[in-house]
């Protein structure tokens, strides 16, 4: 948590308090659009093209949510190194009005790309793919999924929660046409203050299902029998916005923006690399790509009672975390130190010892 994130949380609770009903029209109206620009900044995004969202899940359905998958192009392809949230959301939605085609991984830390690609065809409405995976942290050729599903008609919803703040991301480049992602992991930020963004061209069009009177072009009409969608990025938000979360995470957006993302993965090439190195020197399975072209921010080690080793690291303040399969995965930052790392190398081979 960056220091300032105590000014603005502080910030919040005083406009509040001494503003009350007032802070609405003053300054939380916009917010939504504000924070959003600031993110779109980060992806090069257009304007008014990003929208907040309580959380990725919610985004995924907000988009979900606009279209039919009438046959013939009624299928979904995915993978099955994806979140669970959204394997659960994408086969919930289309039981009975569509299909999930979901295209499965050898080992669990990389998806074959000419088997993703062959799996995308003329039927495909939506591909909704990870940059990163969180698991292996291997980094999807995205540009050439986006492509492919270009060719045939597809559109493609691209997450970046695992990417953005240490990966490079230009959504104008890669020309996606969704992508979806959080503050809470690379952007310092807490929950509540995840964002959507939409193509600009599909940011006129579409109509989503899931809606409120925020996406309305006049709420405060408070119309019931008709919904006029809005313009821009509110035209995808629903009901009111998560307003703490949006003050909690602009400090880590303006760090990130100050160092820059480039400077940052540059850095995270290097802890990865001393990382996956001091794990091979020790014989540890490695759940990463060693390539770091192929690599987040993340190493996964696969331990012996990885889950155990976890818990004793958290115990001594290391912030580590445990995932099933990928074993223990340590994500390092921009303001983590060359000794922080080896003292974490250190207490691992202690911990490991101990349990022998």
């Amino acid at each position: 948590m960056p220091d300032r994130v105590n000014d603005t949380a502080a910030a919040y609770c005083r406009i509040w308090a001494e503003r009350g009903v007032r802070a609405w029209e003053e300054e939380w109206w916009l917010l939504a659009r504000d924070i959003g620009d600031r993110i779109g900044r980060l992806i090069n995004a257009a304007p008014d093209t990003v929208t907040m969202q309580p959380n990725v899940t919610s985004a995924q359905a907000v988009i979900l949510s606009c279209f039919d998958f009438t046959p013939p192009r009624d299928k979904v392809v995915m993978v099955d190194m994806e979140f669970p949230s959204m394997l659960y959301l994408y086969r919930r939605w289309l039981e009975g009005r569509g299909r999930v085609e979901v295209v499965t991984s050898d080992d669990g830390i990389t998806v074959p790309l000419d088997k993703l690609l062959s799996a995308i065809d003329e039927t495909t409405l939506l591909v909704p793919v990870s940059h990163v995976f969180f698991r292996s942290a291997t980094i999807l050729d995205a540009k050439a999924v986006i492509e492919r599903a270009h060719e045939v008609g597809a559109m493609v919803v691209l997450d970046i929660f695992q990417s953005i703040g240490t990966v490079p991301v230009d959504v104008a480049a890669l020309e996606t046409d969704f992508a979806v992602g959080g503050c809470l992991k690379w952007l310092c930020g807490g929950p509540g203050a995840c964002f959507m963004y939409v193509r600009p061209d599909l940011n006129r069009q579409l109509q989503p299902r899931l809606t409120g009177w925020l996406a309305h072009e006049n709420p405060f009409a408070f119309e019931r029998e008709t919904l006029r969608f809005t313009t821009g990025a509110y035209r995808f938000l629903n009901g009111t916005p998560v307003i703490p979360a949006y003050y909690t995470c602009q400090p880590g957006l303006e760090i990130i923006s100050e160092i820059g993302v480039p400077a940052i993965r540059e850095r995270s090439v290097t802890m990865t690399s001393y990382l996956i190195a001091e794990a091979q020197k020790r014989g540890w399975s490695v759940f990463t790509p060693t390539d770091p072209a192929q690599r987040g921010g993340t190493v996964s080690l696969q331990l012996p009672e990885a889950a155990t080793v976890c818990e004793r690291l958290l115990a001594q303040d290391f912030l580590v975390d445990y995932r099933p399969e990928a074993g223990v995965r340590v994500s390092p930052h921009f303001y983590n130190t060359d000794n922080e790392l080896s003292d974490l190398i250190a207490a691992i081979d202690d911990i490991l010892a101990d349990m022998n």
